[in-house]
């Protein structure tokens, strides 16, 4: 297959050379901030997670598309990324529940990607310097320069009003109903809550008043794109419904549930995104093999009230926190995502024992 020279462009003006695939869009190149990927499979779940959005993924594992792609592994109607960056995209997929390669997939969704490039120096550099914004494009190299200069990050965004619900909708028969606040919720969370409740998925912009008049048994916070510090109204909401029904957040839900007990959050140099991330639980030790995807995280010793009940062991960030008190907690990393191990999913057992009324632990 013949590709169209394309180039990509950092902010700081560091270039990497590559090839177009995927969507060619017409003003010849695409920007968003520049963040990596370090799980060696799932690239479908990446590329669907509403969480990338404004963001551009570069995957570390160099070979991508090698079982293609199927509607069961999607995490979203769409993609919400700006694009991709691949070292090697395979054409030929071979897998039994594949539909179709991943370039045509990609073409679909208008999703461009830049392929051929050393990913390698492109993480060393991005953990180096922290996320980047910047462009790649097969347009005219002056013309992608400048995009990636003027190419915004994630900080101070609200991209939550961007893929969150229009409208609720319901799923799930159980006996208790949760209320789902969808600040860009992943379809394998919708499916694990509604396996044990029946769930009401709702806009973020949801009121508390609104909350109520659905009479929750409990209230789920979902993960999310963006600078959780730009989400005040919706900090505020959560600081109205503590202490009057059980809530459970994960990663952006984690984040402004933890604002809401008075901490406050802070960007990481280049994040947490990857399937393979070591947590631990301080209430009993047990290690947790973890899949994550968070540019944010909360700051230490900044929560007024409730404790914190899990950190990362690669770098100490926390990783969950706990208010009995409230009747709350929540977790950065993804228990929904199973990366090969099921370790985390206990957690949804946790919120289905808090609604039942069973007293919550630290």
């Amino acid at each position: 297959m013949t590709r169209q020279p394309s180039v990509l462009v950092l902010a700081d003006g560091t270039t990497f050379e590559g090839y177009a695939a995927g969507h060619v869009p017409d003003e010849g190149f695409t920007s968003g901030e520049f963040v990596f990927n370090t799980a060696l499979s799932g690239y479908q779940e990446v590329i669907t997670d509403p969480s990338y959005a404004g963001q551009i993924v570069s995957f570390t594992y160099p070979h991508i598309g090698n079982y293609g792609v199927t509607p069961l592994d999607d995490e979203s109607l769409r993609p919400w990324c700006e694009g991709v960056v691949i070292r090697e995209l395979s054409n030929l997929p071979s897998n039994w529940r594949s539909v179709g390669p991943l370039e045509g997939f990609l073409r679909q969704h208008r999703v461009a990607a830049i392929v051929g490039v050393d990913t390698r120096r492109l993480t060393r550099h991005l953990r180096a310097h922290g996320a980047l914004p910047g462009a790649f494009g097969h347009g005219d190299p002056q013309v992608v320069a400048a995009a990636a200069r003027v190419a915004r990050g994630t900080d101070g965004t609200d991209l939550v009003t961007r893929v969150s619900t229009g409208e609720i909708y319901t799923r799930g028969v159980g006996e208790r109903h949760v209320v789902a606040l969808d600040y860009g919720i992943k379809t394998m969370m919708v499916h694990q809550l509604a396996e044990r409740f029946r769930v009401s998925v709702v806009p973020a912009s949801t009121s508390a008043e609104e909350i109520r008049s659905l009479e929750p048994d409990g209230v789920f916070l979902s993960n999310g794109p963006g600078d959780p510090a730009a989400l005040g109204d919706q900090v505020r909401v959560l600081e109205t419904l503590l202490g009057t029904v059980p809530i459970f957040g994960i990663c952006l839900g984690h984040q402004l549930l933890a604002q809401a007990l008075g901490g406050r959050t802070f960007k990481l140099p280049f994040g947490h995104h990857g399937s393979n991330h070591p947590v631990r639980d301080l209430a009993t030790g047990r290690i947790e093999i973890t899949a994550q995807n968070h540019n944010y995280a909360v700051e230490p010793d900044t929560l007024a009230h409730g404790v914190v009940s899990h950190v990362n062991l690669n770098d100490g960030v926390i990783e969950g926190v706990s208010a009995p008190s409230e009747r709350c907690f929540s977790v950065q990393y993804h228990p929904e995502a199973g990366p090969g191990p099921h370790d985390a999913r206990y957690l949804f057992e946790r919120f289905e024992n808090a609604l039942r009324g069973v007293t919550m632990g630290a």
